[in-house]
Parts: C-alpha cells; structure tokens; sequence
C-alpha cells in the first residue's frame, strides 16, 4: 500500500509533461477537487454505514435474546401449569380427610372403644395437619412462582417490542446511509472514469482507444437483503470461486465481514487472486492481498481485517482511485485483472 496523494501527483505530473510535448489538452484543474470532495463524502457515508450496521447488529442480537428468555419462561409456566392439578388434588385430599376427621366425632371416644393409643391418635392428627400445611403451602409457592413468570413474561414481551421497534429504526438508518454509500460511489466511479479515460489519452498509459473496464454496479450487490440472507448467498457464490484454493471454504468469513463493513463481498476476494491466486504465495503468513506488511494468525483474522481497510480506506467497491492507491505502479492492470474477477464472482 502506498500515499494516494504522492501516487496520484506523479500521474498527474507525467500527463503534463505529455501535454507540454504533445499539446493535448488536460481536463480542469477543478475536477481533482471535486474527487477530492467525494472521496470525503464518500469516508463520511463508510463511517455511517458501519456505526448503522453495528447499531442493527446489536438491536437484532438483543431482541433474539429477549425472545429466548420469552421462550424460556414460557416453558417454565407450561411446566408450573402441568404440576398445579397433580398438587391441587392432593391438598384437596388432606383437606377432605381432614374435614371428615373434625366431624366424625369424638376422637377420644374412637380413643376409648378403638385399637388405637394416645400416641397413635397424637401422631395421626399430627400427620395430617403436616401433610395438609405442606400440600397448601405448596400450592401457594407454586401459585406464586406462576404470577412471577407471568409478570416477568409480560415484563419481556414489553421489552421484546421496544427491542424490536429498535431494530427496525436501526434497519432503516442503515438502508439510508447504504443508499447515501452507493449514491457518492456512483458519483466518485463517474469521476474515477472521466479521469482514466483522459489519463489514458495523455499519459498513454494504455491504448487511446482501449474501452474503459466498467465498474461493478450497486444492483450486483443486493443491500437490502438481511444479513442472514445476505451472507448465505454470498457465501455460497464465493465459496465456489475460491475452491480449490488454500482460501477454500471462507466465504461465510468474507460475506460477514463484507455485511459488516458495508463493501462489495466480490472485491476482497479478487484482490487475493490479483495479488496471490487465491491464498497460493503469501508473502507473510495468511495475507493473501500484499497487504502492508503484516502477518496474521489465521485467515478469519486476516480477512476481516483486509476487508476492514478496503472500507476504511479504498471505498465500497473497486473503482480507479483505489486501484491507483493499491497498486500504484501497475494500476491499470491491477484495475482491470481484479474487476475481471469481480465479475467471475
């Protein structure tokens, strides 16, 4: 990775020197300002791309856990509910025996006439007032313990639908500031172009009549989509351009990070292939993208982090800015070899 400003300055200044030789004319000063200012606009829509994604992100995983807390308690009155009759019957038992016991006369006559002792009718009516105390007390802790997950059943399902609400604000900030992304996108591809096109034709870096490459375009990228549904169609789809290769099998890793970060998930991919077919020569451990020069611990680490930077740093998707940024010396083929891939994914 190399200083866009320094990069760009020596193209400008070598299309210059042509146009002293040649006479050609440049195209006005004022449209490297307007870049300028796009590519601020541009890390301006990033920045509330990923705080909006964090916020969906966070607002979505809370109101799944309130939900299985929801679930839970409700499992837990089901069980209350199932137990209650069983206790019911039984204190309505002890209570029966008991009743039948205070008036079936004197229990000392039943004393004096029965086979029973003192100690034997002592320790029966004991018996009986312990079972019907704990059969109704019981019942009481149960009934008790039921009102409480009602209340807190209620309690979550109330916070279940703030949480909810929550998610939806969060949703659509974050459907606005993606369309605020990809509307300076397109605005920075338009300028990116124009100024390619009359670099092409003054500094003869390519073929005055070599077609443009054109930029993959936002409707490749389904954005409002939601992130489950996003990351398993482009997982599949990446994980079939990288089998084969030591990056087989990450492309739920790129899909996630590339939902995370806001970036086209084509783009972090093809540059592994631009850079080092697919993972196969590494310069450092598991950096497959010639990124600076830093090793990783493993892919999952390297790829969030790569595809951090391309949003930090590089924009969206791939445009002629960042492959200026990226590659300065061997730019235009490192552009159109990378887009190709791209547009394999």
């Amino acid at each position: 990775m190399h200083d866009f400003g320094h990069a760009r300055r020596a193209l400008v200044v070598g299309a210059a020197l042509t146009v002293a030789l040649s006479g050609t004319a440049l195209a006005p000063h004022g449209a490297y300002a307007a870049t300028q200012a796009t590519e601020a606009k541009l890390s301006e829509t990033q920045k509330k791309v990923e705080q909006s994604a964090a916020a969906y992100n966070e607002a979505s995983k809370n109101a799944s856990a309130l939900q299985a807390k929801i679930d839970e308690t409700t499992a837990r009155i089901a069980e209350l509910e199932d137990r209650l009759p069983a206790l019911q019957k039984k204190a309505g038992i002890a209570m029966r025996d008991m009743y039948k016991s205070n008036h079936a006369g004197n229990k000392f006559m039943s004393f004096l006439f029965g086979s029973q002792t003192l100690d034997d009718l002592i320790t029966t009516m004991a018996y009986r007032d312990h079972v019907q105390e704990s059969n109704l007390d019981a019942l009481k802790a149960l009934d008790a313990a039921q009102g409480n997950l009602e209340k807190q059943k209620i309690e979550l399902e109330q916070a279940k639908a703030k949480a909810e609400s929550e998610t939806r604000i969060a949703e659509q900030a974050l459907q606005e500031a993606q369309a605020l992304r990809e509307q300076a996108q397109q605005q920075a591809d338009a300028e990116a172009a124009a100024e390619l096109a009359e670099l092409q034709r003054a500094a003869q870096s390519a073929p005055a009549d070599a077609p443009l490459p054109a930029v993959p375009g936002a409707d490749g990228v389904d954005w409002s989509s939601d992130q489950a549904a996003f990351v398993a169609e482009w997982s599949a789809r990446i994980d079939a351009y990288l089998a084969g290769s030591p990056l087989e099998g990450q492309g739920a890793t790129f899909a996630a990070a590339a939902w995370k970060y806001g970036v086209d998930p084509r783009w972090s991919p093809a540059i592994s292939n631009t850079e080092s077919s697919k993972g196969r020569y590494c310069f450092r451990d598991f950096n497959a993208w010639g990124w600076g020069s830093m090793d990783f611990d493993s892919w999952e680490q390297a790829i969030d982090t790569h595809v951090r930077g391309l949003a930090r740093g590089y924009g969206y998707t791939i445009s002629v800015e960042a492959a200026k940024k990226y590659c300065p010396p061997n730019w235009y083929h490192w552009y159109t070899t990378t887009l190709s891939e791209m547009n394999r994914i």
